[in-house]
């Protein structure tokens, strides 16, 4: 399984969330770093995720919706709000 660390920047819906992931590559030819950013739709059943929280999200092995690919499997840090 596929296991990525982001923040959460949505809710939308009642078991839905949003995580934007960052990941760094390097340039092929002049070999410079730069930030790629990707957005998930997470399942998130319980409730657990708000706006602002440091989650780790695992793929799954079939897909709740056409978009919704992950399931929320822990919440690293809390937001301060």
């Amino acid at each position: 399984m596929i296991v990525k660390k982001g923040t959460v920047t949505k809710i939308s819906g009642t078991q839905t969330i949003a995580v934007e992931v960052y990941d760094y590559r390097a340039h092929p030819k002049y070999k410079k770093q730069y930030r790629v950013t990707r957005k998930f739709l997470v399942h998130d059943p319980e409730t657990k995720g708000s706006v602002g929280d440091y989650v780790e999200i695992e793929q799954m092995n079939r897909r709740v919706s056409k978009r919704k690919a992950f399931i929320l499997k822990s919440v690293i840090t809390a937001s301060a709000a």
